[in-house]
Formats: structure tokens, C-alpha cells, sequence
């Protein structure tokens, strides 16, 4: 792993002063990973990173996406999610010019940790700005990556009522089929979030595909239909 940023040395400097080993072996077992931890929580971890961006601001697009890259590159899966945070934390340079850089943190995500941050809080409001990105969302659902297949899924998880439900649908209905957990889960999350907003669209949705939707999915995406004020407790956006 090369590391040629200082502000990243800085960083990865400071995860490794506040280290906890004893935590670190039940979050790595519990993401079912090969990627150590630090054994930094999110709180700590949080407050890690503020004193951090406090003293940094990138020059610059390229620096903000080299300091991006390298963060996503480093030796502990928490060094993944501070480069999540760097992503949006820089609101000058979170944008659609860097797209294609958050495309390839989606596709080299291994677990639902990373992937549905970068879908859901990343990509997704882009998408809503952006609707010429739709087009490149549409490939994702025959990835061979099943990671890229759910965030086909998840980029619409925030957009409510602005919700393109044509492709919502035609994308649950062409990744229905699949026995992957986490693609039927990602359905009926979707789903759920989206009868928030708006229940009956979810409801007869439902009921019109109830042969193609799994169990699960069609039990993940009916808790909201009736509570539009029900909070999701599907995922966990660090």
C-alpha cells in the first residue's frame, strides 16, 4: 500500500494512537471480513475525524480525490469508511466530476457497510440531480458483482417524492428472481422507504407482483405501507 499524502499519514497516524485490539477482533467477525480493524467505534471514530478535517482542505479536485483513494486503500476497514466521510465532507468537490471515482469505491466494496453508504448517501443524491446517470445505473443490474446489483437498488432509497418509480420498478422486477439475500433485501428496503412517501404506489406494487417478489422482500416492503411515519431499521448507514 502506497501512501505518499500527508494529511493521510496524519490520519492514519492518529486511528493508530487510539487502536483498541480488543475491539477490533468482534468488528472484524461480525463483518465477516479479512480486513482488520482499528477497533474504533463510530463515535470515536467520528470525532478522530473532525479533528483531522479541521487542519485539512484540499487545493484542489485532484487532492480530494488522491486523499479519497488512498484513505480507501488503506490497511483497516475503518480507513474505508474516513474515506467515505472525506467524500462528502468536502462540499465544494462532491459532485458529479467525480463520479467516476465514487463508481469505483462502489465496485470494489465487499460488504453492506461500505456499499450501501456510497449507494444510498453518496450516489444517490447525485442521481437525483443528475438524471442523464440513470443510464449507467440501468447496467448495473446485470453486473456480475451482486455489490453493484444493489446499489442499482439503492440509489433511489433517498428520493421520495422525486422517485423515477418506471425505473424503480423495471429494476426490482429484472433483479426479483435472484435467491442473493442481500438483492431481496435491498428490494423490500427500497420499497419501504419509499411508502413513506407513498404507501399505495408500494401496496399495489406489491400485490401486482406478489408471485415474483420473495417473502422477504414483499415483508420487508409492506412494514411502511400502512405508517408512513414507521422508521426503517432495514441497513445501517455508518
Amino acid at each position: 500500500m502506497s501512501v505518499n499524502h500527508p494529511a493521510v499519514k496524519q490520519l492514519f497516524t492518529m486511528m493508530q494512537e487510539s487502536a483498541d485490539p480488543k475491539k477490533a477482533v468482534p468488528m472484524q467477525a461480525y463483518m465477516k471480513t479479512d480486513q482488520p480493524f482499528y477497533g474504533i467505534q463510530a463515535g470515536p471514530r467520528k470525532e478522530i475525524f473532525r479533528k483531522w478535517a479541521a487542519s485539512f482542505s484540499p487545493a484542489d479536485r485532484e487532492e480530494y480525490e488522491q486523499v479519497i483513494s488512498e484513505l480507501w486503500r488503506g490497511k483497516y476497514r475503518e480507513d474505508r469508511y474516513l474515506a467515505l466521510e472525506t467524500v462528502t465532507r468536502y462540499k465544494k468537490y462532491y459532485g458529479i466530476e467525480s463520479w467516476t471515482l465514487y463508481c469505483k469505491l462502489m465496485h470494489t466494496a465487499t460488504n453492506w457497510d461500505t456499499l450501501d453508504w456510497i449507494a444510498a448517501k453518496i450516489m444517490s443524491p447525485l442521481v437525483q440531480r443528475h438524471r442523464e446517470l440513470e443510464k449507467e445505473i440501468k447496467q448495473w443490474r446485470s453486473d456480475e458483482n451482486f455489490w453493484a446489483r444493489r446499489a442499482a437498488l439503492l440509489v433511489h432509497l433517498k428520493h421520495k417524492s422525486a422517485t423515477n418509480t418506471e425505473l424503480l420498478a423495471e429494476t426490482i422486477l429484472s433483479l426479483a428472481p435472484e435467491k442473493e439475500f442481500f438483492i431481496r433485501k435491498a428490494i423490500g428496503w427500497v420499497l419501504r422507504e419509499y411508502a413513506k412517501t407513498n404507501a399505495e404506489w408500494v401496496r399495489n406494487f406489491v400485490a401486482r407482483h406478489e408471485k415474483i417478489l420473495s417473502a422477504l422482500s414483499r415483508k420487508e416492503a409492506l412494514k411502511n405501507s400502512g405508517n408512513q411515519n414507521q422508521q426503517s431499521g432495514i441497513g445501517k448507514l455508518k
